[in-house]
């Protein structure tokens, strides 16, 4: 089980009173270069677990999230955003043990968005050492309970030390297979489509292929999660109320089921997480038939 250390200051000691406007222009990569094998196979030492009153069969086998709801958490109990963050991890950790031991084959977490470098300075730089943190905290337990972990997005522009562990914990993880976390970093989904379409532009100039040959499965084949062979969202859950998807998996959405939830992120846990996994389970997916 992960464990929920965290070896960062007290938010209450991190003010933030500058506001920090930093422009980016994204360009996306999938960090890693494994392929996408071995999705769903399970340690012989635990047995997938299937709650009460949830069918195996119609378990989803991709779940995305979108965590929001960390600030308000902290400023309704008069704390820095910095102690909603904080919590915020102790509820991912829930979230992904529970996806393990349910038998979930990918959970993709929404962690930093491209247009998230707009926040204040001061809470950029302590989300970034916040990611760092966690990773090196978790990156034991995640190996011991079988939990790969994958980065999408614009790696480029992290710091460098998180680049590097981030390099260090998918290579350290890559062959696990009980759970496949990913974790979408300075992620668009605009650019997502962007970089598609990019890269058939470039195999057209090539000679490598025709323009009346591009069709949807070939952008789709370019999007960072088919790069790595992972199949689209089955279910997407967003807290805190708001009822959009934020830049996020735009093309991959096309037939994923969304759930939105009053509760933020921070107070999210198994509770939530049934009450999403009923409601998936209560819809019927035509796929447009």
């Amino acid at each position: 089980m992960l464990s929920l250390s965290l070896s960062l200051p007290n938010p209450r000691y991190c003010l933030s009173n500058p506001f920090s406007l930093i422009t980016n222009n994204p360009r996306l990569h999938v960090f890693t270069n494994d392929q996408y094998a071995g999705v769903g196979i399970t340690s012989p030492e635990e047995p997938i677990v299937t709650p009460v009153g949830l069918h195996r069969e119609l378990m989803p086998k991709h779940v995305a999230v979108i965590m929001d709801g960390n600030r308000r958490w902290a400023r309704s109990r008069g704390l820095m955003p910095q102690a909603g963050y904080l919590a915020g991890v102790g509820a991912l950790k829930v979230v992904v043990d529970l996806c393990r031991k349910w038998g979930i084959q990918v959970l993709t977490v929404f962690a930093f968005s491209s247009d998230n470098w707009l926040r204040p300075k001061v809470e950029v730089d302590f989300l970034m050492r916040l990611l760092e943190s966690t990773l090196k905290d978790e990156v034991a337990s995640m190996s011991r309970d079988e939990i790969r972990v994958s980065v999408i997005g614009d790696i480029s522009k992290l710091p460098q030390s998180l680049r590097d562990f981030i390099t260090h914990c998918e290579n350290t993880t890559k062959n696990n297979s009980r759970l496949n976390l990913v974790i979408a970093i300075n992620y668009s989904g605009k650019y997502d489509i962007v970089q598609a379409c990019q890269s058939i532009c470039q195999k057209v100039k090539d000679g490598e292929v025709e323009p009346e040959e591009i069709n949807e499965f070939m952008i789709d084949n370019e999007l960072c999660m088919n790069l790595m062979r992972f199949p689209d969202p089955d279910l997407l859950i967003r807290t805190s109320g708001e009822i959009r998807v934020s830049n996020f998996f735009l093309w991959q959405l096309a037939y994923t089921e969304l759930y939105f939830t009053e509760t933020l992120w921070p107070d999210f846990g198994e509770d939530e997480l049934l009450r999403a996994f009923h409601t998936f389970q209560q819809r019927r997916r035509r796929y447009g038939g």
